[in-house]
């Protein structure tokens, strides 16, 4: 299916390397390109939405940004899958923790991520769909982090539709079910590539935390999201 360039996206078939990583800042997207990649280019600059290609360490990989929330990234995702042909995208972003032994710098992979989104309603499937990670992509973070001597938590994380939730008691109920952290957009983007036939993965960077107050300055953030960026870059 040719569909491209798309609404949201200026590149043509070809630009785009079959593994992407997909940052929701898309200054984030340019830092990942200025500081590890080789022969650049840019294919996208439609909504600022920056997207690069180039090599690490001779391999050919894309990094893009995928925006905020579901809705944004189940966009981006979706047309790199089916109009793109990218076989791999791994979310690396940012999240908020809520269990006890999750601190700030902390890098988390997500193996399932839990939801409060309608997004899986779109498929009519007869029953509640759990939107997990491709263990392929799964297994080789996990061994790539160990190599690089990264530290690791795997398990469940929480993708929210708000940021600002009315129900003042719901990280109590998440926190209760073993949910490690909250972010806003991997649901959606392991759905995308479950029904595309596709990998997807995302790793995060504890940025803050919920019950304890830990928050990361500017300065930090940027420093600590390195070892999810070298875990994610090393997967292509």
């Amino acid at each position: 299916m040719s569909c491209t360039p798309t609404p949201h996206n200026g590149a043509k078939v070809g630009d785009i390397a079959k593994t992407v990583l997909m940052p929701g800042d898309p200054l984030r997207a340019k830092f990942i390109a200025d500081t590890y990649l080789e022969d650049v280019t840019c294919f996208n600059t439609v909504r600022n939405m920056f997207g690069y290609t180039g090599t690490y360490k001779g391999k050919k990989i894309s990094v893009m940004g995928g925006g905020m929330g579901m809705p944004s990234i189940g966009i981006y995702s979706y047309e790199l899958f089916n109009f793109y042909d990218v076989d791999n995208i791994i979310r690396i972003g940012s999240a908020g923790g809520l269990s006890e032994d999750i601190h700030v710098r902390d890098v988390v992979i997500g193996m399932g991520a839990s939801t409060n989104s309608n997004y899986a309603r779109q498929y009519n499937l007869p029953g509640t769909f759990a939107p997990i990670a491709s263990y392929e992509l799964l297994e080789k973070a996990v061994n790539t982090a160990r190599e690089l001597n990264i530290k690791t938590r795997v398990g469940n994380i929480l993708s929210s539709d708000t940021f600002y939730d009315d129900d003042k008691t719901a990280n109590d109920l998440w926190k209760k079910m073993g949910v490690m952290c909250i972010e806003m957009e991997a649901a959606a983007l392991y759905m995308n590539a479950a029904r595309a036939g596709k990998n997807a993965l995302c790793i995060l960077t504890i940025s803050d935390h919920i019950y304890t107050g830990e928050s990361l300055s500017a300065e930090d953030r940027q420093n600590s999201f390195r070892e999810m960026m070298e875990i994610a870059l090393n997967l292509a």
